[in-house]
């Protein structure tokens, strides 16, 4: 991975960077998982609602996620909680979808506001069916959007800093059949 060799030269720890590493990869699994959970018509609405809160938490104020298909050209990008919603209310009798390949693509580097920036990439497959006819199916290649920063919190009186995961715009870069 050695994503975060650049936060060692800018005062984090070496020894934490694999745990930034595992966090930021921890979090792109957890997205992975609520949209899975989301786009599945069997979910109550109450459950995806609640797995939407969740996941929305993830991200930075303002993302956006981008959606694709093999029938038009053109990207639309949605804010995240809007990108959920039309998940869920896709018109399909059963969706399916799968993250995999989840992987680095650019190490973090140090923005002028002190945060980290980098991409993980991960491949996901959709699929819809109407009946059990497969309706429609594709690949999309995308690219998540990866803040760090420095946080604190107050634990027994005492100020604690850490580092926190964020994540940002997700790009579509390809979608294959």
């Amino acid at each position: 991975m050695g994503s975060v060799n650049a936060l060692a030269q800018n005062a984090v720890d070496p020894n934490r960077e694999k745990a930034i590493d595992s966090l930021a990869l921890e979090k792109v699994r957890d997205l992975g998982k609520y949209i899975r959970i989301i786009g599945n018509k069997e979910t109550p609405y109450s459950e995806s609602t609640r797995v939407m809160d969740r996941a929305e938490e993830l991200f930075a104020p303002d993302s956006e996620m981008g959606v694709s298909s093999l029938a038009r050209e053109e990207i639309e990008y949605y804010k995240v909680r809007e990108y959920f919603q039309r998940l869920r209310a896709l018109n399909y009798d059963k969706v399916t979808i799968e993250w995999y390949d989840i992987h680095y693509i650019s190490d973090l580097e140090r923005q002028p506001d002190g945060r980290y920036v980098g991409v993980v990439t991960i491949y996901q497959k959709f699929e819809g069916r109407s009946g059990d006819q497969l309706s429609y199916k594709d690949t999309t290649k995308k690219d998540i959007t990866i803040y760090v920063e420095k946080k604190e919190t107050q634990i027994a009186g005492r100020t604690i800093e850490f580092w926190d995961v964020i994540l940002g715009d997700i790009r579509v870069s390809e979608t294959s059949i």
